[in-house]
Formats: C-alpha cells, structure tokens, sequence
C-alpha cells in the first residue's frame, strides 16, 4: 500500500490538506539524530496522530502507540523495550517522567523530545508498527506489524463494506487501539470516508470505567456519522440512554462491536432499538479483525465470517488457528514461524462457514472495554500482603476486576478495604479490583473447586458464585485509585 495514495485520498474533518500534515512530521523525524530510529506517541486523538502515523510509513520507520490507560511503570517498559528515541506527545510535563531529554520541540499539536540515552540499533525495516497488548502479565507483550499486514485487514475491510458506501466515521477508540488504527481509520481512508476525529472526552470516551453515551449520541447526531466502532461496555451504556429509534442514532449504518464476548441479550436489544450493530472477532497478532457480521452475512450468535484475506480452522481440541502466510513476530526476537497461529480461542465453524467463539484455553479475563488480563496478576499482588488465604479474581465481559477472597483470621472490611486500595496504585485502571465477596469456606478439592495439585476450577467457583458476583457488579465499592 502507497502511503502517498492513502495521503492524496484522504478526507480528515476539519483539515485542510492531510498532504502539509505529514509533510511536516516527515521533515521532524528526517531532522533527528537517528532519522530512522523508533517513534513513540501518547497523546490524545487527533489529526496530527494520523499525520504522524501516515509519516513514519512514508519514511519506513517503526511508530508505537503508548495507550493512556498503562500505568507509567508500564510505560517505561515499553519506552525501554522497544527502543524509543523520540516521543511525541500532548503532554509537556510528560517526557522527564519516562526518561527524556529536556529539550522540547514542538510540532503542530504535539511536543516532541528524544532520549539521551539512545542507543543506535538496527531496526526491521518491514516492521511499521509495534502494538502492546493491554498487559496479560504485569508487563504488556509487543507484537511487530508491516504496513502491508495493517493495510491488508483495511482492504478486506472496505471491499466488505463498499456496499454500504458509509460517508462518514466517527473515532470513539483511542487511536492507540489497533482496532480504531486500522479498522476504522485506514478502512475509512481507502473507501474516500471521511474521518471526524475528536479529543476522546469530546466523544464521550472519560477513562475505561466512564463513556459518556449522551455526549457520543450528541456527535453522532450533529454530524450525521454513519459508523462507528463501539466495545460492549460502551454499548450497554448507550442502549441505557436511548429509546427505540431514537432520532440520534438513525444515521448510523453501521456499528462494529468488538472486544470480549457480548451476551447475545444486548446485541438483540440494540437491534430491537434500531442500532446496526454487528459483531466480529481479531487479534492484535492479525492486526485486528479476523471475521466480522455484515448485513448480507449475519448469523445470531457468531462472530461473522473471515474476512477475504483470512483462512480459519479449527484444530482437534477446538482451538481456532488463523493462517499467517509470514507468521507472528513479537518484540525481543519471540516469533512463531509455523503459519497456522493458535489463537487460545475455543470455537467452531458451521456449515455457512460462520465462527462462533466458545471459550479461551488460557485464563485471561476479557474486560467489557476490551481488555486482556491474566487474573494471577492481581491474584498475586493481593497474597503477597499476607491477609488472605485464597483469592480468586472475576470479571470476565465486565466493565472492571472483582475479587472472591478468603481472609485470614480477624481480617476487617476496612483492612480488606485498605489492602485492595493498596494493590490498586500500582495497577492500571483496566487491572483494578473495585468490588470483592467474602467467602464463607474455602476452595477445597473435595468441593471441586481445586484440581489434584491445588490449581482454581475457575468455571466451576464462577458457577457457584453466580448470584454473588452478578451482585458486585450492581453496587460498585468506591475502591479506585484516581
């Protein structure tokens, strides 16, 4: 794919020629030190991220988007591991924090500032952008992408879409997201859509515990935004603002619904409400969508077909297998070289050729925003104070972690309170526990709610603690750390 292409075509709301925009970052990252040395970006939604983003391809350097919602020791993991030399950012107060130089530079929206520390490496030219998962362990995973693999997810995208001829797309992502990068930018940038993107608390989007639904609707409805791309959280806080074909949503023609697994119960209420919300499936490792529903394609329950540049199987335990022509590469050199990527997903395929989502191999909790979180994580940050003898962490498809914990003797609320606080500071907000259950007796294998070596049967604690998580999740304890 020609970034000069994508440039000459695009239609950003607002701004008058993308072309100057790049052209102008492109002159910032050739003026450095080490001109084709990494580039980080922490800043806000903007036209100058995509002018950024559209930059570095044109001039093959690797861009890594740094989400807001890791914490700073996260932060400067990534900083460190994928070898950053120069940050942009719309925070100046920021750079001294994660090891920058003083010396500051603006350029356009964005301050921009360089490590003084910065030691030169030889740096994959194919490699266009390093994406971080949102932590499954207590550090996130880097996974190495080609402009060919990004723009690759965007023509399927289109030519699924073209259809549709969709005028018009709202950004309510982050656009450090993969999903709202390439599945709703570059898609739009190829079918000559125009794109309004706006500072994220101007669409509604607070944190990942607070969506706006009323100031999302209000942007929808002012500029007749025809897609959009929503996780199930956002969703469920929109189906409780609106009524049934509510005069705001009834330009939109499509709405993609990524994310965890969503009850089959709310994306029947949003089309019983007039909302065209289709559901899909991706991976950061397939550069986002691996199958979507479409409106001529749709099956309740599934997670739509492959998209034409995909082939899908499924193993003999289950596991879907996604087919990678050039394999799967992540930071520090970990690389699957077979084709066929296990995903640890459980599913099948039907007749019609429809995939539907059963379950993971492995233990991650899929938040309702979308976050990947392995439960031993904060599991252990909590055994660690010596106040519990068992805790076991909930809160797959929902908006945030509980906790289902077992105390030593003598242990208060307010000391549970206190301690669940403690572990909170140095959790990101998507990791944080904010409500938690007292158990009366413990995980016992006689019980059968450990294996044989002492190891939780999650299904099984869940199962039988039902009634009592859904209740954590009707009054929220104000245990966040702000």
């Amino acid at each position: 794919m020609s970034a000069e292409l994508v440039i000459k075509q695009a239609k950003i709301h607002s701004v008058h020629s993308l072309e100057s925009l790049v052209n102008d970052f492109s002159e910032a990252l050739k003026n450095r030190k080490y001109p084709s040395a990494p580039v980080g970006v922490l800043a806000d939604n903007s036209s100058d991220w995509i002018a950024l983003d559209l930059a570095t391809q044109h001039l093959n350097i690797a861009l890594i988007p740094i989400p807001h919602f890791f914490s700073n020791e996260q932060k400067k993991y990534l900083i460190g591991s994928a070898n950053i030399f120069t940050l942009f950012s719309d925070q100046k107060d920021i750079f001294d924090l994660l090891g920058f130089d003083q010396k500051i530079v603006q350029c356009h929206s964005f301050f921009l500032s360089c490590s003084a520390n910065y030691e030169s490496q030889h740096i994959n030219k194919d490699i266009q952008k390093i994406t971080f998962t949102s932590g499954t362990t207590s550090q996130p995973k880097g996974v190495c992408l080609s402009s060919n693999q990004q723009w690759s997810v965007a023509k399927s995208l289109a030519y699924a879409l073209e259809h549709l001829e969709i005028k018009k797309h709202l950004c309510l992502l982050p656009l450090s997201v993969l999903l709202e990068n390439v599945a709703g930018v570059y898609t739009s940038l190829l079918s000559h859509t125009e794109v309004f993107v706006f500072p994220l608390k101007e669409v509604g989007f607070q944190n990942l515990f607070n969506f706006d639904a009323i100031q999302c609707l209000s942007k929808i409805e002012e500029y007749k935004i025809e897609s959009i791309i929503l996780l199930p959280q956002m969703l469920h806080s929109i189906l409780n603002t609106i009524q049934p074909n509510d005069p705001r949503i009834q330009s939109l023609k499509f709405v993609a619904l990524g994310g965890a697994k969503t009850p089959r119960s709310l994306i029947q209420k949003a089309k019983d409400f007039g909302l065209p919300i289709y559901e899909g499936y991706g991976l950061s490792e397939c550069s986002s969508v691996v199958s979507l529903n479409l409106p001529h394609a749709y099956k309740t329950g599934s997670v739509g077909k492959p998209l034409s540049n995909r082939k899908i199987r499924i193993a003999e335990d289950h596991e879907i297998e996604i087919f990678m022509e050039d394999g799967v590469h992540y930071l520090g050199g970990a690389s699957t070289s077979y084709t066929w990527f296990k995903t640890g997903d459980i599913g099948h395929l039907d007749e019609d050729g429809f995939l539907f989502i059963d379950g993971r191999k492995k233990n991650l909790i899929i938040t309702s925003y979308g976050r990947n979180i392995s439960p031993e994580w904060p599991e252990g940050l909590l055994m660690e104070q010596g106040l519990y003898k068992q805790v076991m962490v909930t809160g797959e498809a929902q908006p945030y972690l509980s906790a289902l914990i077992l105390p030593s003797s003598d242990v208060s609320h307010e000391s549970i309170e206190t301690s669940i606080r403690d572990i909170n500071k140095g959790l990101p907000h998507y990791a944080s526990i904010l409500n938690y259950f007292v158990l009366d007796e413990p995980f016992t294998y006689i019980n059968g709610q450990l294996t044989e070596n002492g190891r939780l049967k999650r299904d099984v604690i869940e199962n039988r603690y039902r009634k009592e998580i859904n209740n954590l999740y009707e009054s929220t304890k104000d245990l966040s750390v702000i």
